[in-house]
């Protein structure tokens, strides 16, 4: 399907360029222009699709559903699968955890949401089946989707509420409940498409940046980086490399579209994958920015628990894929 960009990766650098077969310059930069053409073009297919997928469900929607529906425990499920619609960063998904707190969703649900969100999205999804191929794709969103599920059920028990922040507390107490006109479900899909279209394009400007940089470096890494050197302290035998690989990630904060193509070369330098996507997941859900936001909604103490299930549910992800891959 991309053999395509492969050749025209390889007529730029070996024939227009005209460097050298095997040398590291060339393969860093026939790296770069194919990951970055093959990745760019799944990412535009995939956020259109998306987008006309959140067109049908708005966010006030499936947060007034959430609010006002008994689901027997599925609630958590729909809140890790809507997490899979929204945004690609942590910090992007704390206002909709906001919001989600305002419309009265019980703190566990919100979890399982905040979880997923940064996680597994249409800009993850794209790179993966990029990067790593449909089998492998499956296997990350179900186990993200599973992730945000277990980690709000987790917390959900712990009755955490008490450690919310005075601000929500009194945002949860003035809050009135206020029905929305969704004014989306009754515009004709051919008048949507130029919004969907156009929405497409603005994301893709919005992650550009980030997909390059970490195409770059992956392609510095996949250049100059020898065969190995990861391996010799990353390794399968190595029983805490899952859990290091996890802490180590935290002040590395990154998107998934800034951090998946380096994910993909420690991969190819020979990290397993499962402790390859450990690091990944802690970068993208477990970072200090997404701290500082979330102190406007919780305490300390609550963002230390919540950090903790979920580096936790990560590890034992990591160890998960280790033992199938």
């Amino acid at each position: 399907m991309f053999d395509w960009i492969q050749k025209m990766a390889d007529w730029i650098v070996y024939d227009l360029i005209g460097l050298k077969v095997g040398s590291h310059l060339a393969e860093a930069i026939n790296f770069f222009l194919y990951d970055s053409v093959k990745i760019l073009l799944l990412l535009f297919m995939i956020i259109f699709l998306m987008g006309i997928v959140n067109s049908y469900f708005p966010v006030e929607k499936v947060k007034n559903y959430l609010s006002r529906n008994k689901l027997y425990g599925f609630e958590y499920l729909m809140a890790s699968l809507f997490g899979v619609v929204t945004p690609f960063c942590s910090c992007s998904s704390v206002p909709l955890f906001i919001g989600f707190v305002r419309g009265g969703i019980p703190l566990g649900v919100t979890f399982s949401f905040l979880v997923t969100s940064p996680l597994v999205n249409e800009v993850a999804v794209g790179l993966f089946l990029g990067l790593f191929g449909v089998k492998i794709t499956l296997i990350y969103i179900i186990s993200g989707v599973l992730l945000g599920v277990v980690s709000g059920v987790i917390l959900s028990k712990f009755k955490l509420e008490r450690f919310l922040t005075p601000w929500v507390k009194n945002v949860l107490a003035q809050a009135q409940r206020e029905e929305e006109v969704f004014v989306a479900e009754k515009t004709p899909f051919k008048q949507r498409l130029p919004f969907i279209w156009a929405e497409a394009l603005k994301i893709i400007k919005g992650v550009l940046p980030y997909v390059l940089i970490g195409i770059g470096i992956g392609a510095f890494m996949h250049g100059y980086i020898p065969e190995g050197f990861f391996e010799k302290y990353m390794s399968k035998e190595n029983i805490f490399a899952v859990p290091a690989a996890t802490v180590l990630a935290i002040p590395m904060y990154s998107n998934a579209s800034g951090i998946l193509p380096v994910v993909q070369v420690l991969v190819a330098k020979g990290i397993p994958l499962g402790t390859a996507i450990a690091f990944m997941m802690g970068v993208v859900a477990l970072s200090l920015p997404e701290a500082m936001l979330l102190k406007k909604v919780m305490t300390m103490k609550l963002i230390g628990v919540f950090f903790g299930v979920v580096a936790l549910c990560i590890i034992f992800s990591g160890y998960v894929f280790n033992m199938i891959f």
